[in-house]
């Protein structure tokens, strides 16, 4: 998994929020969905933002189907990407969140992509779960758009 291209522009590119699939899938050349999860991460149009819980995730699956040299490749190739950390205020709508869409369930990662998304003003999530993401109402927009369609 690899981020091309010259620094991103926050004025000129689109706000996309990713999940923790695409990350998995792109580590993995076996995985179904890898060839769409590395495409959409290397599209120069967007400027994509991972929550640390979906580093966190991510980093126990890739482990879990690659193993320690996996997870470590993982990580050093996280330094291309911008990865923000839930503010104090985010706990609270992540708690909301998951209270909300308790029947999903909605789980706490989950959570974490929409409460970003909501204080990024984004729009786009990049999921291999759209089902989820369809289907929450955030505060900022109608709905989330997902990709990779």
């Amino acid at each position: 998994m690899q981020r091309n291209g010259a620094p991103h522009s926050r004025q000129t590119h689109t706000v996309a929020i990713v999940d923790a699939g695409p990350l998995v899938a792109a580590t993995d050349r076996n995985d179904v969905h890898h060839a769409r999860s590395v495409a959409v991460l290397q599209r120069p149009d967007l400027r994509l933002v991972i929550p640390t819980m979906v580093v966190a995730k991510a980093t126990y699956f890739v482990n879990l189907r690659g193993g320690p040299t996996a997870e470590a490749t993982f990580l050093r190739g996280m330094h291309r990407f911008e990865v923000e950390g839930p503010q104090p205020d985010d706990w609270l709508r992540i708690a909301d969140l998951v209270e909300q869409y308790a029947d999903f369930p909605l789980g706490g990662t989950d959570a974490s992509i929409i409460a970003l998304a909501e204080r990024l003003q984004a729009d786009v999530v990049v999921t291999l779960d759209g089902r989820h993401f369809a289907a929450v109402r955030p505060r900022h927009v109608p709905y989330l758009r997902v990709l990779p369609e």
